[in-house]
């Protein structure tokens, strides 16, 4: 038994790395992402999920063989083959992406525990206490300062978050049938409500699966793993069963989110994170409230400690640096960016919208990430005889027209619904109308 329980240990830190991008990749920005495309158009975009964890293996991959081959970073790689500005627009922008991110995820998370508490304590615990407490929580871990000690706090985050949303999958789960016709691309007639622009929410989506700090990551996480090009096949099963937990966990999402449609008809749909929690008690119980209040929690504390580590590692990898965690400047940064979380509880934010826009404004990044790894892949005074084959460059041509053409769709979405982001959430009224015609003023 225990020859057993170390074989099985060792498999699994073979696959810490992907273990670590799906805590990454899958946040609260993520699941609210897939709950909203849920909850309003059931599972017709479920295809969009596929093709983003499609185009997100893919890319893990050919990040992750050019570090094998070459032993660089992806930052060192845009510095050194490219022009230093690129790689000095990667952090900049993606130091902007995580800060952003930050202040949704907290945002959401605090409002969660906050809507969930009510159901213990009279009037609930102000959200702010919750944003402080989980704010901690990733401090402490991040104290470790160890690569290692990331990737199974993030392990165990990422399990636990998994069975949560799995579990309520099955509870809330659609008929078969909607979940392999969202297989069929589509796309939903287009509201009046501009928050529902399905072209927004796929744009979204697409951020939010194929997010290019990902790739900058894996390119890090590989070097520091020690593997080369013996490693080839281990890295590109590790990409694919990353990609695959993505997909599953936020299929997952997105159907427990439909279910509540096809439950009841006259569901509101979701235009708010909170409002999973009263859309799932009446036609759940309180079971699958907590079970869904827990995942999320999860997926906010995972996707928090790669964003607080963005800027220190980026910075040490464009300066090609030792990566210690603990010297005093590197920690000063991630105070810096983790009290960013504290602005969406004081300042009574709109987490849902801010996290939805800034998940679709990342993806004006993939378009350069996927062109560079195009240029850099095809170089063979780098390369050598790795070089990228046909079909690997016309499957990346196809990614880099599809998020130049997401990138539109999502700016697009975003000027029609900037003014949003400057009315206060707690004054604002949806209208909504239901099946029957009447309609329902909702306050949030």
């Amino acid at each position: 038994m225990p020859n057993t329980r170390t074989k099985f240990i060792q498999t699994l830190t073979l696959f810490l790395p992907g273990i670590f991008l799906v805590g990454s990749n899958i946040g609260t920005g993520s699941v609210t992402t897939m709950a909203a495309a849920g909850a309003n158009y059931g599972m017709s975009l479920l295809w969009t999920i596929l093709i983003s964890c499609l185009a997100t293996a893919f890319l893990i991959s050919i990040y992750g063989k050019f570090t094998l081959v070459t032993g660089e970073t992806a930052l060192q790689a845009f510095r050194k083959h490219i022009h230093p500005t690129v790689g000095i627009f990667f952090i900049v922008a993606l130091t902007a992406a995580v800060s952003g991110s930050v202040m949704g995820v907290m945002g959401i998370i605090s409002d969660i525990s906050y809507e969930w508490s009510k159901g213990f304590i009279d009037g609930g615990i102000d959200a702010i206490y919750f944003a402080m407490f989980y704010i901690t929580i990733v401090y402490i871990i991040f104290w470790g300062g160890k690569t290692k000690i990331f990737q199974r706090a993030l392990a165990a985050t990422v399990s636990f978050m998994g069975v949560c949303f799995i579990i309520n999958f099955f509870i809330m789960m659609p008929p078969p049938y909607e979940i392999v016709k969202g297989l069929l691309p589509s796309v939903p007639d287009i509201p009046a409500d501009a928050d529902k622009n399905p072209y927004l929410v796929i744009a979204g989506m697409v951020g939010t699966t194929v997010f290019s700090g990902m790739f900058i990551l894996r390119t890090t996480l590989v070097k520091e793993a020690g593997w080369t090009i013996v490693d080839f096949n281990h890295q590109r099963k590790d990409a694919i069963i990353s990609a695959s937990l993505m997909f599953l966990i936020s299929a997952a999402i997105m159907a427990a989110a439909a279910g509540t449609i096809y439950t009841d008809p006259n569901t509101l749909g979701l235009e708010n994170a909170v409002q999973m929690i009263t859309l799932l008690e009446p036609l759940a119980g309180s079971v699958a409230v907590a079970i869904f209040a827990l995942g999320i929690i999860a997926a906010g504390i995972g996707c928090m400690l790669p964003n607080l580590l963005m800027l220190p590692w980026l910075l040490c990898d464009y300066n090609n640096q030792e990566r210690d965690m603990k010297q005093p400047k590197y920690r000063m940064m991630v105070v810096l960016i983790g009290l960013l979380g504290l602005v969406v509880p004081i300042f009574n934010a709109r987490p849902i919208l801010v996290m939805i826009i800034s998940q679709a404004l990342s993806s004006v990044l993939l378009p350069l990430t996927t062109a560079s790894i195009l240029y850099l892949a095809n170089r063979k005074s780098i390369m050598k005889e790795h070089t990228n084959k046909l079909v690997a460059n016309i499957i990346l041509f196809v990614i880099l027209l599809f998020s130049l053409f997401n990138s539109y769709t999502g700016l697009s979405g975003i000027g029609v619904n900037i003014d949003k982001l400057i009315n206060p959430r707690v004054e604002e009224t949806l209208t909504v109308p239901n099946a029957s015609l009447e309609t329902h003023s909702i306050k949030f």
